[in-house]
């Protein structure tokens, strides 16, 4: 009883702490009314195009960006680009989104989502921690050397490049919260990460920048080289083996694993238990409340992959500065290696990072079975954690399901209003756990099969392009389309 009391006192001073700060931290207001689609999809292009700029922005002060790239393996999946402003991309909002998760999920923030001042509190709190995440990630990137030498950056141009992602970290914090308060469509998160990714699988398709392999000067987008090859190569079938096969390069058989996991995940998508529920108004008022075997949507990957590139980071930084430590070897070991567009870049070779990372291939994946074991127990078991925790953080729980239907004047059609929590109960923590593990399980298998832009890259991108065609057919039917 104790300690449950300390828990309460201890979460409510943490809000209370964050209500001064509350008229500083910036906000955009929530819809009054329903935003016309034609306002929506304007609102939401202007975000786009805003966070395109800021992505060909280059970061003022710095040196040099020739070091290894410790978020090489996730910029695409954090829409972040290097050496420009957006160099942060959504990794801290992302990132206190899932700090903020794991303390409501451990109790040590108690949050009553219903009430509308703990809610407003709760968000700016993990607006707060996320302009925090901004200086402290920005900090520690000047420090290890990102930009050049800090010696020879200097104290001014070192404060002015932390600054400068301070900015563009609140910019993105703003323009995800636009969208999600009813003014656009989505989430700028969401928007960002697709954009990324689907940009970075037609350039891998169609970019025409020649590059040299040892096998003489090939293009690096696939159906380029395919077309080049069989067009110039006096053996065909040979052209067209390389086309299909080759190595260090984007080919023909990760597009075709890329298309076969799109297909793959909109199959999922699909899958769903349709609760019937009616009016207690008005007679014949009989509806559906679906319950998708995706119950929080591509929610457990992002953070997954949140939580992944910030120990990466971490784990970088340590072993540069203390490669012979015992405890940091533990923690991950590091090589750099050449041929990562021109940029040496840092592969995990042993510790924590190595074992949580994916097999490079498949010869990888059967050579050390220890490594493919505990990456498929993390993905799997992560995803699945983050999941089933996420529905109590975001207002989906049983509960709160429960609770919206009452207000709507709804119940479960054969069931009590009291019964309905236990009803939900059978149904909706066993949909957020098990479609957390499939998900994880539907980016390992894009892993293992090369698809372009990683596993986890291409399903977040089926996810939120599917997102977009339900809210499409959503305003279709409602009539409100244009």
């Amino acid at each position: 009883f104790f300690c449950s009391q300390c828990t309460f006192s201890m979460s409510a001073r943490f809000l209370d702490i964050m209500r001064p700060f509350m008229a500083i931290i910036p906000e955009v207001q929530q819809a009054a009314t329903k935003v016309p689609f034609k306002e929506r999809v304007l609102w939401t292009s202007v975000t786009l195009f805003i966070y395109l700029v800021c992505c060909q922005i280059p970061l003022y002060g710095i040196l040099s960006t020739e070091s290894a790239d410790p978020f090489y393996w996730s910029r695409v999946i954090l829409a972040s680009n290097r050496g420009t402003i957006m160099e942060l991309g959504i990794s801290p909002i992302v990132t206190s989104g899932l700090v903020m998760q794991l303390l409501s999920g451990a109790k040590l923030i108690s949050v009553d989502q219903s009430n509308k001042e703990d809610r407003s509190l709760f968000n700016g709190a993990q607006k707060f921690v996320g302009i925090l995440i901004c200086i402290g990630q920005g900090t520690a990137y000047v420090l290890s050397g990102m930009y050049g030498d800090v010696g020879e950056l200097g104290a001014g141009n070192a404060f002015l490049i932390v600054v400068q992602l301070l900015v563009a970290g609140i910019i993105v914090i703003l323009l995800d919260e636009l969208l999600q308060k009813g003014h656009g469509l989505g989430s700028g998160i969401s928007l960002f990460i697709a954009t990324n990714i689907c940009e970075t699988i037609i350039w891998k398709a169609f970019s025409p920048q020649t590059t040299n392999q040892g096998r003489g000067a090939e293009f690096e987008g696939a159906i380029i080289a395919l077309v080049h090859m069989m067009a110039t190569r006096q053996d065909k079938v040979r052209a067209l083996r390389e086309a299909f096969y080759r190595h260090n390069l984007p080919n023909i058989t990760n597009l075709l694993a890329t298309a076969l996991v799109f297909v793959i995940v909109i199959y999922f998508q699909g899958f769903r238990v349709d609760i019937p529920i009616t009016s207690k108004r008005a007679r014949g008022g009989n509806q559906t409340y679906p319950i998708k075997l995706f119950y929080t949507s591509n929610i457990p990957i992002i953070l997954q992959t949140a939580l992944v590139s910030n120990l990466y980071f971490v784990s970088q930084m340590l072993y540069r500065q203390f490669p012979n430590n015992f405890l940091i070897g533990l923690f991950g070991t590091w090589r750099e290696v050449s041929g990562f567009g021109g940029q040496s870049q840092a592969i995990p070779t042993g510790g924590i990072a190595y074992y949580v990372s994916p097999p490079p291939t498949l010869a990888a994946l059967l050579a050390d079975p220890l490594h493919t074991f505990i990456y498929l127990t993390f993905i799997l078991g992560t995803c699945a954690f983050f999941s089933k925790t996420w529905i109590e953080v975001s207002g989906s729980s049983a509960r709160d399901v429960a609770r919206q239907l009452r207000e709507q004047q709804m119940v479960i059609r054969g069931h009590r209003d009291h019964n309905m929590v236990k009803r939900l109960n059978r149904y909706i923590p066993t949909a957020a756990a098990f479609g957390g593990l499939c998900i994880g399980a539907l980016s390992v298998m894009a892993d293992f099969l090369g698809a372009i832009g990683s596993g986890t890259g291409i399903l977040l991108a089926v996810t939120i392009i599917y997102q977009y065609f339900e809210i499409f057919v959503k305003e279709q039917a409602e009539g409100t389309l244009w």
